[in-house]
This record gives C-alpha cells, sequence and structure tokens, in this order.
C-alpha cells in the first residue's frame, strides 16, 4: 500500500494513537503539531489523505483546510470535538470529505479512512482512460500524441511527462520538487530551474497560459486563456 497520509493534530497522545493505528494497518504517515507546520509539510510531498483537527494552535483547522483547498483536492478528514451541526455544515462548506467527532473509535476512524480512500481511487480509476483531455487539450496515452485544437503538437518525452501529470491531476498543485521527482524519477540530479525551462516551453508549444504559476508553491493546470 502506498498510500501517505499527513495527521495535523495538537494533542500528542491522539496523534500518536492515530500514527501507530495507520502505520499498522499499512499507510505512510507524516504528522504536525499545529496548523502552519501541517501546511508546510503538506506542500512538501503529496499525500493521498490528510486527517486534520479543527482546534490548533497558530492556525486553526478551518484555515488549514481552506489553504489546502485552493492548493489541492486531496481528500480530507476532520477529526474535532466540535460535534455542534454549525460546525459540520462550516467544514462541509470547506470540501472535507468526512467528519469524525471526538471521542472516537479506532475502528470507526480506520473504516472512515478506508472508505475515503476507496471512493477516490475508484472514481481516478474510472477517469484513466487512454485520452485524456482537457478544454481544448487532449493528449493519447497510448500514441504518445497531443493535440490542440485538433492540431497535433510535438512534444519531448519529458514535455508529454509534465503535461500528463497535469491532465490526470487538474487544479492539482504540484511542487517543482513533486514534478522531478514523479517525472524525472527519485534519482534525478538536477535544480528547479530544470522543471521551469520545460513548463516555460510547454506552455509556448501549447500555445497556452492554462498551466498557471502558484508563487512560492509550483504549478498546477486550470487558468483559463
Amino acid at each position: 500500500m502506498s498510500e501517505r497520509i499527513l495527521i495535523i493534530e495538537d494533542e500528542a497522545a491522539i496523534q500518536s494513537i492515530l500514527a501507530e493505528l495507520l502505520t499498522d494497518a499499512g499507510y505512510n504517515i507524516e504528522v504536525a503539531g499545529d496548523g502552519l507546520e501541517g501546511i508546510t509539510k503538506f506542500r512538501e510531498k503529496p499525500f493521498s489523505l490528510v486527517l486534520l483537527d479543527i482546534m490548533m494552535p497558530k492556525i486553526d483547522g478551518y484555515t488549514v483546510c481552506e489553504i489546502i483547498r485552493q492548493e489541492s483536492n486531496v481528500p480530507i478528514i476532520m477529526l474535532t470535538a466540535l460535534d455542534e451541526e454549525e460546525a459540520q455544515v462550516r467544514a462541509f462548506e470547506l470540501k472535507v470529505d468526512d467528519y469524525i467527532t471526538k471521542p472516537f473509535s479506532v475502528k470507526l476512524v480506520l473504516m472512515r479512512v478506508e472508505a475515503v480512500l476507496r471512493r477516490i481511487n475508484r472514481r481516478e480509476g474510472q477517469e484513466d482512460t487512454n485520452t485524456l483531455s482537457y478544454k481544448n487539450i487532449r493528449l493519447d496515452r497510448e500514441s504518445y500524441c497531443v493535440f490542440v485544437s485538433g492540431k497535433a503538437v510535438a512534444l519531448t518525452y519529458t514535455e508529454y511527462k509534465l503535461l500528463e501529470q497535469f491532465m490526470l491531476h487538474p487544479g492539482r498543485v504540484f511542487t517543482r520538487d513533486n514534478l522531478l521527482n514523479q517525472v524525472w524519477g527519485y534519482d534525478f540530479v538536477g535544480e528547479e530551474k530544470t522543471v521551469n525551462i520545460h513548463i516555460m516551453n510547454l506552455r509556448r508549444k501549447l500555445d497556452t497560459n492554462m498551466i498557471e504559476t502558484i508563487r512560492g508553491v509550483g504549478y498546477r493546470l486550470g487558468k483559463e486563456n
């Protein structure tokens, strides 16, 4: 199981219980003790799911959720002692995927995590076809051909793989490290400007500005022409 889960929780005892539970279940776990640390860790590498407490020092869970949602559609499950309807409504307005109130059963947490990941993986599997489309761009994964408004565009293999990553996850923000790891591979030794140059060339060849620069973070596919 390759899913990586980020736990953002300020209570050390709960953080430890959740980390042990999910590690034993086969997940790769990262933990953060407050909202600021959570955002920092979230931006360092890709995650399959985020477990997020609401009441935390520095930045509360609602604000963390807002920031993550500006950059990613990663599944989020909120863990909180707030069981009022208003708190839950606000969480779902911020597009969380599930909401668990404290005190909770660890078995329930594991079941909810597995259910959310199954739902997301099933949805992505349905979308994983031989042809990817986004607005006027079409990518054929069998022939490695790319078309813009029906016209073929010649890309290098690296440019093609970059575009494929963006089109598999429209709206998701990729850091430069993410792209170096996923396109060039973990053994690649290079500088972040390598990514910048390839993105610049890709924009020019596609004649589009839909690959948006997120200042201080990275890139995502989603900006309108």
